[in-house]
């Protein structure tokens, strides 16, 4: 039995099919409608993120930004033997506040506050892959002081620490369809819980202007690996005869969020047109195995993942159609950095589309209202997970994302 439960189990895996694995890109209401472009544009205090360095070029002493948005994923599994069908449709809410001040000509502070990792997968209980998974519930928030430092009008330099705080909770049944591990036709399963999870990063950045209409931008991300020490391990419906071994204890286990780099470049075309390209590699292939270590004796689950280095590809573009009225769009192409036969139902994701757009309606001089909107259509995939004791899980897997998002900027 013991070597039963060292092939089931797992934990800490990531949640839904936004961006890349399991990242989420949904970090300010203007950039995400302009495609998620931003490392090279100056518009707002979301510049905190997308590239520090740019925080010394906006034009207001100080600036904030807030907004959140509603994200709705629907995933719809077809398995390949029996041709039976499971869905997830799962809701999360990203968020961000950046806030920028100009402490002197050529020195600014700033404090960004979002969620790059987060919301659920929530298949049906015992789900036809409930083996590999039942829901799991991903959080994740980063709070990132940084400073930006300009060297005239051409150059400047930005950068900060990363703190990261998170939780995960997670269930899976603990063996396929057996009657031997159930209890009144309930199968055991395992609920994994960890809370107050934390770690550090940082992030770096530069910009340069060569001219007064394009600006040319780089920012790193490091990456950051939350550690889970001492979580909770629940075995429910046990029957008697398992009993003296699984036993509720606790966990350990780590999960990479991965080092990023972005580039680009924005264009002023004209006084109230600007487009923006970036270009953002994801080094996932840090996340090579899910290990979790069990406190009571039980044997170490390995379960590997063996993700690859990513890319994403975007565009964007504003126009400032008149004073009250800024409109955006934009689109980016985002690879997957699932590989053939690690395809696990807690992310279920394959190359994507993304199309963006939004407005910006502006009260005044210093407040102005955000609003955005993102769909993403995952291309269709049949592959499978093939490392798995029960077996190879197999099957076709449909995914869309649709997201409205709502903002203010305020600045004086």
């Amino acid at each position: 039995m013991r070597k039963l439960l060292s092939l089931t189990l797992l934990a800490l895996a990531g949640s839904t099919a936004f961006a890349g694995g399991y990242r989420v890109s949904i970090q300010g209401q203007k950039q995400l409608a302009m495609g998620h472009t931003g490392v090279a544009v100056v518009n707002s205090a979301e510049v905190a993120f997308f590239n520090p360095a740019g925080m010394a070029y906006l034009d207001k002493k100080f600036n904030l930004s807030v907004g959140g948005s509603a994200l709705f994923a629907n995933t719809k599994f077809q398995e390949n033997t029996f041709n039976t069908t499971a869905y997830t449709e799962n809701v999360g809410t990203p968020f961000s506040v950046y806030a920028t001040y100009r402490v002197t000509d050529w020195l600014t502070a700033g404090l960004a506050v979002y969620t790059p990792y987060g919301s659920s997968v929530e298949w049906d209980q015992n789900w036809q892959g409930a083996y590999l998974v039942n829901n799991i519930d991903l959080q994740a928030i980063f709070v990132q002081p940084s400073v930006s430092i300009r060297a005239g009008e051409h150059f400047s330099v930005g950068g900060g620490l990363i703190y990261a705080t998170g939780s995960v909770n997670f269930n899976r049944n603990l063996y396929a369809a057996n009657e031997t591990f159930q209890v009144d036709n309930d199968p055991t399963d395992l609920t994994l819980d960890a809370t107050g999870i934390t770690a550090w990063g940082y992030n770096l950045g530069i910009m340069f202007n060569p001219s007064k209409k394009v600006r040319l931008g780089l920012n790193y991300r490091s990456e950051i690996t939350m550690e889970a020490r001492g979580g909770d391990a629940t075995f429910n419906d046990v029957p008697v005869i398992a009993q003296s071994l699984l036993t509720n204890t606790t966990f350990d286990a780590d999960l990479p969020l991965p080092a990023e780099v972005t580039t680009g470049l924005s264009v002023q075309l004209t006084d109230k047109w600007l487009v923006a390209f970036d270009y953002n590699y994801t080094l996932w292939s840090a996340y090579q195995s899910l290990d979790v270590k069990f406190d009571n004796g039980l044997p170490t689950s390995v379960n590997p993942r063996n993700y690859k280095n990513a890319s994403t590809y975007r565009i964007g573009t504003q126009y400032k159609a008149s004073e009250k009225f800024t409109v955006r769009a934009g689109y980016y192409f985002d690879e997957s950095p699932v590989q053939d036969g690690y395809f696990a139902p807690e992310t279920p994701r394959n190359d994507s589309n993304a199309f963006t757009g939004g407005l910006t309606y502006q009260l005044n001089d210093k407040f102005g209202i955000d609003l955005s909107f993102l769909y993403i259509h995952f291309d269709e995939i049949d592959n499978s997970y093939d490392y798995n004791a029960n077996g190879r899980f197999a099957g076709t897997y449909k995914s869309v994302v649709f997201s409205p998002g709502i903002g203010i900027t305020y600045g004086f």
